[in-house]
């Protein structure tokens, strides 16, 4: 099986999608999906957010969806909101491929780190991200406020 990764587009986002509702099944919180596809590529069209696609025998696999940020103690930062492989493929390496495109993505536009959240209970991704050195917080408070 040929494993490919690259910069995604417009006409992924179908794709996209469904790979998102994927995770929020996974998560059990598919009922609180407020996004459509519509929505998607409008904010993809407005520049809100970019991503990229893994891709196996052409069909798309995986996704790592981000943004940039600006903190006023460390400038520039990108944040990852979702990295997400559809279970059939986890352990084949796919979300390292995602994740290391992500990575060189905030180095080549000049940010100053990475961030991202991280479900507790969800141990084999808490695991992945130990093996970058990752810092994880246990001081900050995640916040909401839905519209």
């Amino acid at each position: 099986m040929n494993i490919t990764t690259r910069q995604g587009t417009r006409d992924d986002i179908p794709a996209v999608f469904e790979l998102v509702k994927e995770l929020a099944l996974y998560e059990k919180a598919l009922d609180q999906i407020a996004n459509t596809p519509d929505r998607m590529a409008q904010d993809y069209d407005d520049k809100l957010y970019d991503f990229f696609v893994a891709e196996a025998d052409g069909n798309i696999i995986g996704l790592s969806l981000y943004y940039f940020r600006y903190s006023t103690w460390k400038g520039k930062r990108l944040y990852m909101e979702d990295i997400i492989v559809t279970e059939s493929m986890r352990g084949n390496g796919i979300g390292k491929l995602l994740f290391d495109a992500t990575v060189q993505a905030a180095r080549d536009t000049n940010c100053t780190g990475m961030m991202w959240q991280v479900l507790n209970w969800n141990v084999s991704a808490v695991g992945f991200y130990r093996k970058y050195g990752t810092r994880f917080d246990d001081e900050w408070v995640n916040c909401n406020l839905d519209f």
